[in-house]
């Protein structure tokens, strides 16, 4: 074309939870019946929505309400029912004005990122979660700066990695958080969310705290959310029903804007994404009409601590089977359904291979190995040999080799067997190159 088209940033848009998705449906067409670790949707796994939470949605269908178009931040009375348990549980103080709502959090990232003055960056975790780091890569034109999640310490934050990296790059406008994290299920202590609010405080930043995974943890360390917190610091929370109802296909999410008022410019931002949202009218208002009735009603509540106990025994049988496999690190997840696996440095080579019975599979896997990076090596030998699919951890803007699996699979027999399996594919797989 006579006139360049193409985005700055178009090469930063990866998506490797999905993108592995084309490798493994080319294996199953082969014949190979394909497990589907790689994408966290409890539906899909086969996780059963309570019915009491299908009567409340069937009961606001008959609602012609739920058919129309509701205002653009929001239905008010959702809005000020979400304000109320904010300013009820936590120290910041909302209005139902500081909420707003999107169609899934998805959206939410993409309005985030797109608006931020090219110039300023979002320093977040690395591993990173995709949709926030090929965004805030997208939208600068250059690759996604990250601050370091030590696997070593159960993937704890390096909080002077951050600092550093905060001071000496004046570029660095905000710090963004996931917590609980997505991918490693790890989740920030208090006092290293406090940490992060004073780097914050000490650089004039605003934060951003994913928290979409907030109801879903079950380790020893509390889920302390940003409001919390936050103190005069600028923020943004970002929250939804998609993994904790859940109800994916809603795309229903909304965020929560904490001291607004305390930096014109951040106050200005967050005008403009109002008024992007605008512009596209408003979100989904059936899954706004249910949210008060399904989190107000005392079922709820026994819900969420009924899932929160089944991913906490997938979670401990995922660490006992894994962490006897030598040569990787596999800290035990305390929030969100993933477990992250980090090959310990030196035990990749690029002549290690599992036997794949699929002729034809073997053949594609032999063929598009060829001068991958090595994590995404064995996904795919794995993916040949036992058709269990997860996701290369280099996939995840990370340095490290390694892969997440999701702890979703509800049979539990079924995930103590897939577990076994790639325990022990592990172990021939490092065997292998010997």
């Amino acid at each position: 074309m006579r006139t360049n088209i193409v985005h700055s940033g178009a090469e930063e848009l990866t998506y490797e939870i999905r993108g592995i998705v084309a490798v493994a449906e080319k294996i199953e067409k082969l014949g190979i019946k394909i497990l589907w670790e790689n994408i966290g949707d409890p539906v899909t796994k086969g996780e059963k929505i309570p019915s009491w939470i299908k009567e409340i949605i069937k009961t606001e269908i008959e609602n012609d309400k739920s058919f129309a178009y509701c205002p653009t931040k929001g239905l008010l009375a959702t809005r000020e029912f979400l304000a109320d348990k904010c300013n009820l549980e936590k120290r910041a103080k909302i209005t139902p004005e500081d909420i707003i709502f999107f169609n899934g959090l998805g959206d939410a990232i993409s309005k985030i990122y797109t608006y931020l003055n090219r110039e300023a960056r979002i320093i977040g975790p690395s591993p990173a979660y995709s949709t926030h780091s090929s965004a805030e890569a997208a939208h600068a034109g250059s690759p996604h700066v990250t601050y370091n999640l030590l696997p070593n310490r159960n993937w704890l934050p390096d909080i002077e990695d951050l600092r550093n990296k905060v001071h000496y790059n004046p570029s660095i406008a905000g710090i963004l958080i996931i917590n609980p994290d997505n991918p490693t299920g790890m989740v920030y202590p208090r006092r290293v969310i406090e940490e992060i609010v004073k780097i914050a405080e000490e650089h004039d930043l605003f934060i951003i705290s994913d928290e979409i995974y907030s109801n879903i943890s079950y380790g020893d360390e509390e889920t302390v959310s940003l409001a919390e917190v936050i103190n005069g610091v600028p923020g943004i929370a970002m929250k939804g029903i998609s993994k904790e109802f859940p109800w994916p296909g809603s795309r229903c999410g909304w965020i929560e804007v904490y001291n607004k008022e305390k930096d014109p410019l951040f106050s200005r931002y967050v005008k403009t994404i109002v008024d992007a949202k605008m512009l596209e009218v408003c979100s989904t208002t059936l899954p706004q009409l249910v949210i008060p009735k399904v989190m107000s009603d005392p079922r709820y509540k026994e819900h969420l601590r009924g899932r929160n106990n089944e991913y906490r025994k997938r979670a401990g049988m995922a660490y006992d089977i894994l962490s006897s496999v030598p040569g990787i690190i596999a800290p035990k997840p305390q929030g969100a359904f993933y477990v992250s696996v980090v090959f310990k440095d030196g035990v990749l080579n690029d002549s290690q291979k599992l036997k794949i019975e699929n002729d034809s599979a073997s053949a594609l896997i032999e063929e598009i190995t060829k001068g991958v990076l090595p994590d995404k090596r064995f996904a795919y030998y794995l993916m040949g040999a036992t058709g269990i699919c997860v996701v290369p951890l280099s996939g995840f803007n990370s340095g490290l080799f390694g892969f997440r699996m999701t702890l979703l699979e509800p049979d539990e027999k079924k995930f103590k067997e897939i577990m076994q399996i790639l325990a022990d594919n592990i172990r021939s797989y490092l065997k292998s190159g010997d």
